[in-house]
């Protein structure tokens, strides 16, 4: 028979005081026990006697209690469940962190384990919750990292914090506010022990100061250096690390020009984005709708293309997209969505804006922040079964591709961009077909606004590219306009 609701809530609150104990053996004060759980302590006693009936606890009357292996297994079960629940509250629902504590501590008792397994996989068996609590794995072990805080560790030293011990709202309001979420790296300027504060150097030099409780509950380690060198292929950009997973979150994300990332649209957001492209002599339009099915796993969109080849202009292929979000980015890996899209032969071939073939393209995006830099990189292909030639001539045709890009924040709604293509595409010669490598290097600025619930993001590049004999460069100009299509 399943534990009751109160009796899993009494020994998440047993386990979770007994490992703040310094002493492993020591037992946890029924007072403390008490208080924790809101209840009399001769409430406490009379469970804790029933508890240790059931061989869950070991109970000393008049001094304490401390689990057996039997109610730590089922106390590592009940806190495996709240954490993962609200790291899928707070990554999948969008939810605040600030939120989701109250939300998962009914959850956590009407969610069955095969759920709970299927959101850690989902999530990318993720290691912390969105406070930095370590997540109990399966079998109930839980990682118990050192860290100091903001009281003990060096002055001056660049540290990242790691963990913060109180859910009180008010508090984690608090905390995000003062740019002091796990993830970031900050510096202890100063300690006054006479007024009881911390003075801290966070993001962009910003100093802020703390009181010694709030110090106390914010857990720290020593930051990593870390080392990364930008390529031009799409493996350039796959060295990550743990040290900025968790950092001030990106304010523009999925706008990227040429260099897809892997981020699936948010449940209840629509976004319209539209590209122009001028190169030599011609240009191209094009639009794209994404649209979440649900929540943020799966993201139904499409592409319509508005061609200039210089004689004709008119429709080109279009596509229809569908992507999964495989992976959310978190501590040590990177975020990872695969896209499949169906190409559409809108576009007239007679009239040269078009390949008349149905056909397959495949896009693997990863993306990983780091402190204020975004890397995505890209590895993907499009195959024309049937490219109509003439009347008489088809050719099959397969034009893979790799890509990469950083991106760099220089204020919270303006950032640098540099993204790199290199694709070989298949080319249809007289008597067969050849291939050409086809290079691009394109820099390129964006910026936005945030508008209420929306979001319009505006971006200029200029992409080079080499191709054959010949060096083009051109400008594309980019808009997003972004907004829930349901309250």
């Amino acid at each position: 028979m399943a534990p009751s609701q109160t009796v899993e809530n009494y020994l998440k609150a047993i386990y979770q005081a007994q490992v703040a104990l310094t002493d492993p053996k020591a037992l946890v004060p029924m007072g403390h026990l008490s208080s924790r759980l809101g209840v009399v302590p001769g409430t406490a006693t009379t469970m804790m006697k029933t508890l240790a009936e059931s061989g869950l606890v070991r109970y000393e009357p008049y001094t304490g209690v401390r689990l057996t292996a039997a109610g730590e297994r089922l106390a590592t079960r009940v806190l495996r469940r709240h954490r993962l629940i609200e790291l899928f509250l707070v990554q999948v629902m969008g939810m605040s962190w600030t939120e989701v504590h109250e939300e998962a501590e009914q959850l956590e008792h009407a969610v069955s384990d095969r759920v709970i397994d299927l959101m850690d996989e989902m999530l990318g068996r993720p290691e912390t919750d969105p406070h930095g609590d370590p997540i109990p794995g399966p079998e109930g072990t839980v990682a118990q990292p050192e860290y100091e805080t903001l009281l003990s560790c060096p002055l001056g030293t660049p540290v990242t914090i790691r963990r913060v011990l109180d859910q009180d709202p008010d508090f984690l309001r608090f905390i995000e506010e003062s740019d002091l979420k796990p993830g970031q790296t900050i510096r202890i300027e100063r300690r006054d022990a006479a007024a009881d504060r911390v003075s801290v150097r966070g993001p962009k030099d910003r100093v802020i100061t703390v009181g010694a409780r709030a110090a106390a509950k914010v857990l720290v380690q020593a930051a990593r250096v870390m080392l990364l060198a930008l390529g031009l292929s799409a493996t350039a950009a796959a060295q990550t690390t743990d040290a900025s997973s968790s950092a001030r979150p990106f304010e523009i994300t999925d706008n990227s020009f040429l260099v897809e990332e892997a981020f699936n649209q948010e449940a209840n957001i629509f976004q319209n984005i539209f590209g122009l492209l001028f190169i030599g002599d011609s240009w191209a339009a094009g639009v794209t709708q994404e649209w979440p099915l649900g929540g943020q796993t799966h993201q139904f969109s499409y592409t319509l293309q508005w061609l200039d080849g210089g004689t004709n202009v008119g429709f080109g292929d279009g596509l229809v997209n569908y992507r999964y979000q495989a992976m959310v980015e978190g501590p040590g890996r990177p975020a990872f969505s695969p896209r499949v899209s169906v190409v559409m032969p809108f576009g007239s071939v007679p009239r040269g804006l078009g390949d008349g073939s149905w056909g397959l393209q495949i896009n693997l995006p990863f993306s990983k922040q780091m402190d204020d830099w975004y890397w995505h990189w890209n590895a993907g292909l499009t195959w024309l079964p049937q490219a109509d030639l003439s009347d008489t001539r088809e050719e099959n045709l397969a034009s893979p591709w790799v890509a990469g890009s950083a991106i760099y924040r220089v204020r919270p709604m303006l950032n640098v961009m540099l993204e790199s293509v290199l694709l070989s595409r298949e080319i249809v010669g007289d008597a067969a077909t050849f291939r050409e490598t086809v290079f691009t290097l394109s820099p390129g600025v964006r910026g936005g606004w945030n508008l209420g619930d929306h979001q319009v993001i505006l971006g200029l590049a200029i992409p080079i590219t080499w191709g054959g004999d010949e060096t083009k460069t051109g400008a594309f100009i980019y808009a997003s306009y972004e907004l829930p299509f349901r309250r």
